[in-house]
């Protein structure tokens, strides 16, 4: 096949199962649309629970965040947002870095610095929801 007359160098089978070259572009749009979804009411809670702390004393405040739906919601959001948070800039990068080196440096960083706010949220979470 011949892309100089305008068609695809992809298969009949890949065109139809929407792959990318690297077969995972449709996942990652989805998850970026499932995560997105998932961030409105996610995100709205945690604002409610932090505006409802805000302005506590210490003591009402870790007694609130300490709570197990609070907590949760809390993960909840926390994870819904760092995943969307890291595959929007994978996007970013993929498309704006093309020196291959820098490209893979920066999708690895994305995805340490990603997990690295995640986890340091969830541990203060859990730290503060479990009393230690």
């Amino acid at each position: 096949m011949s892309n100089h007359s305008g068609t695809s160098m992809r298969t009949t089978r890949s065109r139809v199962q929407g792959l990318g070259s690297a077969r995972s572009g449709t996942g990652h749009f989805w998850w970026q649309r499932v995560t997105a979804l998932a961030n409105i009411p996610l995100v709205l809670a945690a604002l409610a629970i932090l505006i409802c702390v805000a302005g506590k004393p210490h003591a009402e405040a870790v007694a609130v965040l300490g709570h197990p739906l609070a907590a949760i919601v809390l993960i909840l959001a926390l994870f819904s947002v760092t995943t969307h948070m890291r595959i929007g800039m994978q996007v970013v990068i993929e498309d704006y870095v093309h020196a291959e080196g820098a490209k893979v440096l920066a999708l690895v960083g994305n995805i340490f610095f990603c997990t690295a706010v995640a986890l340091a949220g969830i541990f203060a979470i859990l730290k503060i929801s479990f009393g230690v």
